[in-house]
């Protein structure tokens, strides 16, 4: 098993881990267990004390955690500290709002009376060590989307990170040790996938969540399932972009860019198909594709960089086997498609358009720079393509039609409907897809909630 940081930029090897052996799993499981045990009794009050310190720290090391981010994983720094500030603000949010989120509710009193009760409450506990899997693409957010929440309910983490990146994932457990959280509260296992399986059978582990691919997804599940604990899942992404005649065209398309390339095309939540109307299919086109070969590839630690290299040398070739067979399938390249020389998992952004359904790129998740065009005749058209995916994450629209947007948040089968703007996330909106991306929600009150035992206290007279 290979723990490692290998810089994407370069290829060159920075640093190497040995995985952790059975003892030592063994030991952080218990841990784990009994910092349970005491951490469920804190106050909110503390916890909330202990989460707006993290955040602090957060900030102060900003500069630093980002030039690590980039060092393993190779998005552009810029974009690096932008993460690092993401997840400060979403652990101040659930810092201040998890006392109320989780607050106990009375049902309606009639319903409490019909139940011969004098009193009945809805209580929201913690339910104990939950293990997350975590992906490498945003190696801070994605953990501290689950962390936060988690902790604020009483819940204490064990984070499987991805193993190209090791630097991040301990950092984070040194994080919320200085923030002053009890050692067992937050533990990084350095483990390879294979151990996973083992870890979730424990009985000391009560749920998980997992962000990643859907073989990944599928594994973790099968095996909560067959152990009956709570999974939340999110997987994978195609998602539409649709752009209708009476759109604001050049923010459309300057969005659109964006939305394609950010953390190098490398999101779940990237927008991936873009499907535009016929009457300004070529307006569009030209626009998007002027913006997009604009883009600086480059050094990640140059300020000036838009987009970085792919995250490993593997990622690479997968984009590139999308994008040459849907070349020789009759695709045509408008900008981009060909791997420049030189050292580094580079790809150039790139705009494909002649997209048929047999093509892989149209099922299969394009996890790099590269966007597919669709021509649609008309609403009816757009929503049909659009729902052509075996994903439901998010979507986007750009329509200044009430009556289509009503009809686009009606059918569009994902997780989120975007309207004149660009899938983000948010710590006050749930986020969460269906169909193969996945199931169960993250942030807001529905995230926090996740793992939480719903408990009913009924008293009598």
């Amino acid at each position: 098993m290979h723990i490692a940081t290998v810089n994407p930029a370069n290829g060159e090897t920075v640093k190497t881990y040995h995985p952790m052996d059975e003892e030592e799993i063994g030991h952080r499981l218990q841990l784990a267990e009994a910092t349970f045990r005491t951490y469920r009794t804190t106050s909110f009050e503390e916890r909330a004390r202990l989460m707006h310190r993290a955040a602090e720290i957060l900030d102060e090391d900003q500069e630093a955690i980002g030039r690590v981010i980039t060092t393993e994983m190779g998005k552009p720094v810029k974009q690096a500290r932008a993460e690092a500030a993401k997840c400060a603000k979403a652990m101040h949010w659930y810092a201040d709002h998890a006392a109320e989120l989780l607050a106990d509710e009375e049902p309606d009193a009639a319903d409490v009376k019909d139940s011969g009760a004098s009193r009945v409450l809805v209580r929201y506990r913690p339910l104990g060590p939950v293990l997350a899997v975590m992906p490498w693409n945003f190696p801070l957010w994605q953990v501290v989307r689950f962390a936060a929440p988690a902790l604020m309910a009483g819940n204490v983490g064990l984070l499987k990170h991805s193993s190209n990146v090791p630097q991040t994932a301990l950092y984070l457990e040194d994080l919320f040790h200085r923030a002053g959280f009890t050692e067992g509260c937050f533990q990084t296992l350095l483990i390879g996938s294979a151990a996973v399986d083992e870890i979730l059978r424990d009985e000391r582990v009560k749920a998980a969540t997992l962000t990643g691919s859907e073989p990944a997804g599928r594994a973790v599940a099968a095996t909560a399932g067959e152990m009956i604990k709570k999974t939340v899942l999110e997987l994978g992404g195609s998602d539409p972009y649709v752009v209708m005649p009476s759109a604001d065209l050049d923010r459309a398309a300057e969005v659109a860019v964006t939305a394609r390339t950010q953390n190098t095309g490398q999101s779940c939540i990237a927008a991936k198909r873009f499907i535009v109307h016929t009457d300004v299919y070529d307006a569009f086109t030209e626009r998007f594709t002027a913006g997009m070969r604009a883009l600086k590839v480059g050094d990640p630690m140059d300020e000036e960089t838009d987009v970085g290299p792919l995250s490993t040398e593997r990622g690479r070739s997968d984009l590139e086997e999308l994008v040459d067979d849907a070349v020789r399938a009759g695709a045509t390249v408008l900008c981009g498609g060909e791997r420049p020389d030189g050292p580094g998992w580079f790809y150039p952004p790139t705009v494909l358009a002649g997209i048929d359904r047999e093509m892989r790129i149209h099922r299969e998740e394009a996890f790099g720079p590269v966007a597919t065009l669709y021509r649609a005749a008309d609403v009816d058209e757009a929503v049909l393509i659009a729902n052509d995916t075996g994903f439901g994450l998010s979507s986007n629209v750009w329509t200044r039609d009430e009556a289509e947007v009503d009809r686009f948040v009606r059918d569009l089968e994902a997780g989120s409907v975007y309207v004149n703007g660009m899938t983000a996330s948010h710590p006050a909106f749930p986020f969460g897809g269906i169909k193969r991306s996945g199931y169960g929600r993250e942030l807001s009150g529905h995230g926090i909630r996740e793992f939480c035992n719903i408990t009913t206290v009924w008293q009598g007279a």
